[in-house]
């Protein structure tokens, strides 16, 4: 079952570090986010495969949007 990472805040995306099929290793930067001129990393909590990538760089997100589904091995 796939883990899904979702927005803490409302906030730009502002990169998006990773793609459908990469592997992650836990605490790595999967999106960055930009809220009142600060830079926000978004990290893997486990190790696994990226499923779905939910955002683009420039869009907008809200508290609770999913970014990101990581399928953990």
């Amino acid at each position: 079952m796939p883990e899904t990472i979702n927005a803490d805040m409302g906030a730009n995306v502002w990169k998006v570090l990773v793609s459908a099929g990469d592997t992650v290793e836990p605490d790595t930067t999967v999106v960055v986010l930009e809220s009142m001129k600060m830079e926000i990393p978004v990290l893997a909590e486990h190790a696994g495969s990226v499923t779905a990538v939910h955002v683009a760089e420039g869009s907008t997100v809200n508290a609770g949007d999913p970014l990101v589904d990581i399928d953990e091995p």
